[in-house]
């Protein structure tokens, strides 16, 4: 029986790259893992951040569109990014970052059962630092050791991803009929689902809200990712999805990864992706994120993609 092991990837819309990689980089401290371009629209950056090499359930991604407009909640979307931290002392230390580096934050709160504190990126996404309370990680996450933050306090990957709709039952049937989450809570406007039992690391929180879907803009969540372990896996769970009536895009070879992608019946995203091959199909590990890479089937028009992007470092 095929298992989801986790999340894979998130993936947002930034109006300014630059902006961008000053505030996951610098100040979440975070490695850019790839720096790269949106393979179906070469015109415009896509950014991974997440641990040494940008292992599976670590990648923060970033669309670059510099037209994007404000996003407008609503229903009917990924509405908050949860990220693990090893403590709660870490959660003191973040907050005592966010505010010496001006960032939006709240109050420490709990989320999910677990210690957190809320925050905003600078333009509006919604994320949660969870306390991962000393929990192991999967093996193959790596500390990125040139961090600016103090090692006993770095991001350790994603955690609970948080999505908005307006009919829970169905995403519900999604999760645990369709991807074999398991649901581990459950009230009249909102309930909890774990691809590894016990565990944030594949967590999916779905509230229930009715009114206008949201209209995304810069700040907004395109698409989750979720994990397999290889192709073989892939092709399965691309039969699951056509099965049950949705439309997949069929596998996809994005050179790092190979994925499909579906809408649930609430019009979110899921794109179902495999650990690999990785960001080191082209890059070694120490120059990874340095330079633009790009996909064989691009390479040949490197010159002209190359001036049309806005130079991310100085």
């Amino acid at each position: 029986m095929h298992h989801i092991p986790g999340h894979h990837h998130i993936s947002m819309l930034t109006k300014n790259a630059p902006l961008n990689h000053e505030f996951y980089h610098k100040k979440l401290g975070l490695r850019r893992v790839k720096k790269t371009v949106n393979q179906d629209n070469p015109s415009m950056y896509h950014l991974f951040y997440g641990d040494l090499t940008g292992s599976a359930g670590t990648e923060l991604s970033f669309f670059e569109m510099p037209a994007a407009g404000r996003t407008v909640r609503g229903t009917n979307a990924i509405t908050q990014i949860g990220l693990l931290v090893p403590s709660s002392d870490s959660l003191k230390y973040w907050k005592q970052r966010f505010e010496q580096y001006e960032v939006t934050h709240g109050d420490m709160t709990e989320y999910a059962g677990r210690e957190a504190l809320p925050f905003d990126d600078p333009e509006g996404l919604r994320l949660i630092l969870i306390n991962h309370d000393g929990a192991e990680v999967p093996a193959g996450w790596a500390a990125w050791e040139d961090s600016t933050v103090e090692q006993e306090h770095r991001i350790l990957g994603m955690g609970p991803v948080e999505m908005t709709v307006r009919n829970l039952g169905k995403m519900a049937a999604t999760l645990t009929e369709v991807l074999g989450y398991t649901e581990v809570s459950r009230s009249e406007h909102e309930a909890i689902y774990q691809s590894i039992e016990g565990q944030a690391l594949g967590e999916i929180v779905v509230k229930q809200q009715d009114g206008p879907s949201e209209r995304p803009g810069r700040g907004s969540v395109h698409h989750l990712a979720i994990r397999v372990n290889n192709e073989e896996e892939l092709a399965y769970w691309n039969e699951a999805v056509i099965e049950r009536g949705f439309q997949s895009t069929g596998i996809i070879d994005r050179f790092y990864f190979k994925s499909l992608y579906f809408r649930e019946a609430n019009g979110i995203l899921f794109e179902i992706a495999t650990d690999g091959p990785g960001f080191t199909a082209d890059s070694s590990v120490e120059e990874l994120g340095k330079r633009l890479d790009l996909p064989p089937f691009l390479e040949g028009k490197r010159a002209e993609i190359e001036a049309k992007l806005t130079p991310l470092d100085s």
